[in-house]
């Protein structure tokens, strides 16, 4: 028997119809890299959404065709994502922050055939362009921008295609070998979009401001481009500028109540709001994703500041977010000390996904909060595979995507992440949580960012170190930190030396760069040989 249910293709233009018609004059707010402040309202973006369509078709570009963009947060580059997918073609993010030759890779493997990009681009453009025979034209999002879709009407058809039409291409950061792409479907996003919004996720609503830090780059800027407009809440964009000061003047002059960004660009405000005796006055709730929160940043928001921070985890194939660290009923009933050790794992799983655990062979593992195992993930917002089938087959028998991670999961289903599988330390035939120890390092108060990894060792295989680089005009020793994580880990994951160094590098998305690390801790060999604690 059919169901009588209308068949409407779920496809992401009805996203920003639906935020024209019945949010149509909530604000989008923009900051540009000189700081000037533009607003907009979600119909006016709907409009010149349309006129980018009618640009592009003009400029030839038809379904399936790739338009990349790179630039950061801003009106011009969200018109020109939705004016892009409204058509069918595909947006292609580029990460200005990857190395030059990886883009020039990631470029000529999607076939882009225009990119629109913030002005502060130009010069890597440049640098780009001649090795990059398939741009046939750019278009820089200012006023250049604004002159290209002028003479073009603000009435565009958009739709008329399946909504497992291609909508967004976004590559890997390619720590390992060239970045592989993973292309997302309009009805993957639109179903990522509904999951998110529920209460137990990111629980946004008209009634929220929402301040976009992540980039719009960093897969679908987390799904929040999508989910803001759907709930008509006011978006506000901050363009180029992430410094603490930058981000606390929006937050507080915007009325801001949620954001999400990485664990670092906290820190930052958090320093900020330190040395000049700021406040949060608007700010409720905040997402942190990219990398685990550090216990420290989770009770300082919420002592000092009254604002709760949730995790959340994901990864561009995964659309990106699949786990929030929200309560359930039964942890909503413990006092916030209670609860942090909950807030400090990854969380429980999106309604509509699945998650295992399995070992090196492909074996289930238990669900008991303390078996290490390989993370699987299946579900229809998790890749099925790589663009043009990179990377061959990824999924198992069945139908379970290896995300890379090492991590756990308990009777409740709250999963924490404990390692990813090329940095997990592995000491006597045990794994050693490099992620947990650096997250307790960095409460130290003299401590700016913290990395663990493992060195050879000629007894245990491997020995962890921590690598420490301190704040401006602090000081401190190796034992001061080892002292610091005394009684707060295992005996024996403490750390057989702290070695101080003057930068520990971020990669693309603003993660700890490990590979680099190691690569620069080439010829390190521990001061002499520690029989750790068992």
């Amino acid at each position: 028997m059919q169901d009588l249910m209308q068949d409407i293709p779920l496809t992401l233009d009805r996203i920003i119809d639906h935020a024209a018609r019945w949010h149509g004059g909530r604000e989008i707010v923009s900051r540009d890299a000189e700081g000037r402040v533009s607003r907009t309202t979600y119909a006016e973006a709907h409009g010149r959404a349309k006129q980018v369509s009618n640009a592009l078709m003009a400029e030839g570009i038809a379904r399936g065709d790739c338009v990349a963009t790179m630039g950061w947060n801003g009106y011009r580059h969200f018109e020109a994502w939705y004016g892009t997918i409204g058509i069918g073609a595909v947006l292609h993010t580029l990460n200005p922050r990857l190395f030059p030759e990886q883009i020039v890779y990631i470029v000529n493997h999607a076939e882009d055939r225009l990119i629109l990009a913030d002005r502060a681009c130009k010069p890597l453009i440049d640098q780009l362009l001649p090795q990059c025979p398939t741009v046939e034209k750019v278009i820089y999002l200012d006023e250049a921008f604004d002159a290209w879709i002028a003479p073009h009407s603000a009435e565009c058809a958009w739709g008329g295609f399946g909504e497992r039409t291609a909508a967004g291409l976004c590559y890997t950061s390619g720590t390992t070998g060239n970045p592989k792409g993973v292309l997302y479907g309009h009805r993957s996003n639109y179903l990522h979009c509904m999951m998110t919004l529920q209460a137990d996720a990111l629980a946004l609503s008209a009634r929220d401001t929402v301040l976009l830090v992540v980039p719009m780059y960093h897969a679908n800027a987390w799904g929040v481009v999508y989910s803001a407009p759907a709930v008509g809440a006011k978006l506000v964009l901050p363009g180029q500028r992430m410094d603490g000061a930058s981000i606390h003047e929006l937050l507080e002059t915007e009325g801001v109540t949620y954001s999400a960004a990485v664990p670092t660009v906290w820190q930052m405000l958090l320093t900020h709001l330190k040395e000049t005796n700021g406040r949060l006055s608007t700010l409720q709730r905040v997402t942190i994703g990219g990398s685990a929160a550090p216990e420290s940043l989770i009770r300082t928001f919420h002592d000092d500041y009254g604002v709760d921070v949730v995790q959340g985890w994901g990864m561009t194939e995964t659309s990106p977010l699949a786990t929030v660290s929200v309560p359930d009923a039964e942890v909503a009933k413990l006092s916030f000390e209670e609860q942090v050790p909950y807030k400090l794992k990854q969380g429980r799983l999106l309604c509509g996904l699945d998650l295992k655990l399995a070992d090196d062979a492909g074996d289930p593992l238990p669900h008991d909060g303390r078996t290490f195992g390989r993370l699987m993930i299946k579900g229809p917002t998790i890749a099925a595979g790589y663009f043009k089938a990179e990377g061959g087959q990824v999924l198992d028998e069945e139908g379970f995507f290896d995300t890379g991670d090492v991590s756990t999961i308990d009777p409740d289903g709250y999963m924490q992440i404990t390692d990813r599988a090329k940095d997990v330390i592995k000491s006597g035939g045990e794994w050693i949580s490099s992620i947990e120890v650096e997250n307790i390092a960095i409460g130290h108060p003299a401590a700016e960012l913290c990395a663990v990894i493992g060195v050879a060792h000629p007894k245990w295989d491997e020995r962890p170190i921590l690598l420490v680089k301190l704040k401006p005009g602090q000081t401190a020793t190796r034992d001061d930190f080892l002292e610091f994580l005394d009684g707060k880990i295992a005996r024996w994951w403490t750390p057989d030396d702290v070695v101080f160094v003057d930068d520990i590098p971020l990669g693309a998305t603003g993660k700890i760069d490990k590979k680099l690390i190691r690569q620069r801790m080439q010829g390190y060999a521990l001061p002499f040989p520690v029989e750790p604690a068992r």
